[in-house]
């Protein structure tokens, strides 16, 4: 449990950018270094402003012209309005890489600590960390203060190193949102189409990744029960599983 945590405040901001540079990224660092632009989004005098466009995905909703839909993910879904600038846009898109990587990790982690937290604390002789009913440590089920605040300062101090070294990165011109030319594995494509697919893919299941982690820690609370406890279909050996559903509830006569 302690491990996965440690790897995920690590990976904030140290995981490559399945994300293409797209002309919105290099025109972005260009406004940032060349531009006379305020960053609030105003124009310079005697510029006509750029008229708003309606959504992609709300077509009666009218959203700022910088959703133009040349970022993966952008289908113009900002009814709160945002995004005013190319700053703005890029600011955000930064957040939500971030955010991203750290739920996928996450969702993964969440159900594999309650899986094996306890084996591999008996293992060690130690204290598990997951409560009676298989929960994970977290805001709404507690147990937070069972972890030692060595360890928290230890992961503070890893994430911090790895985000001084992400806002070094992003003096380079080629810098994008998330790209910190991590790749060990060689997995970011070569050409264009191939990258803005992966970049799609990563932000489409970056979503759905914090979508449930939130799912999982409000089903928690609600349930009192761990994830694999109530949904064990998704997370154990399904011939095991369906041997329990079968069982339960029977009695054999005597």
């Amino acid at each position: 449990m302690k491990f996965f945590t440690a790897t995920i405040l690590a990976s904030v901001t140290g995981a490559t950018a399945f994300t293409a540079p797209t002309s919105r990224s290099k025109s972005f660092t260009s406004h940032l270094r060349m531009s006379d632009t305020p960053i609030d989004g105003t124009t310079p005098e005697g510029e006509v402003p750029t008229p708003p466009m309606n959504s992609q995905s709300l077509p009666w909703l009218e959203v700022s012209s910088v959703l133009d839909g040349s970022m993966a993910g952008d289908v113009g879904f900002d009814p709160l309005g945002f995004a005013k600038s190319d700053q703005d846009l890029m600011n955000y898109r930064e957040a939500e890489i971030k955010h991203a990587r750290l739920a996928m990790l996450a969702a993964a982690g969440w159900p594999l600590s309650e899986l094996y937290d306890k084996k591999i604390a008996g293992l060690l002789s130690m204290p598990p960390l997951l409560d009676a009913n298989d929960r994970v440590p977290s805001l709404l089920n507690g147990g937070l203060g069972k972890v030692s605040p060595a360890y928290w300062a230890a992961c503070l101090f890893l994430a911090g190193g790895v985000e001084l070294y992400g806002m070094s990165k992003k003096n380079s011109p080629e810098y994008f949102p998330g790209n910190l030319g991590f790749d060990p594995f060689g997995l970011y494509p070569k050409n264009i189409a191939d990258q803005k697919e992966m970049q799609l893919k990563e932000i489409k299941n970056g979503r759905l990744a914090m979508i449930a982690v939130f799912g999982f820690a409000l089903q928690e609370f609600v349930s009192k029960l761990g994830v694999i406890d109530e949904t064990p279909i998704f997370f154990k050996p399904i011939a095991g599983v369906l041997h329990e559903y079968a069982n339960s509830g029977y009695s054999y006569p005597q």
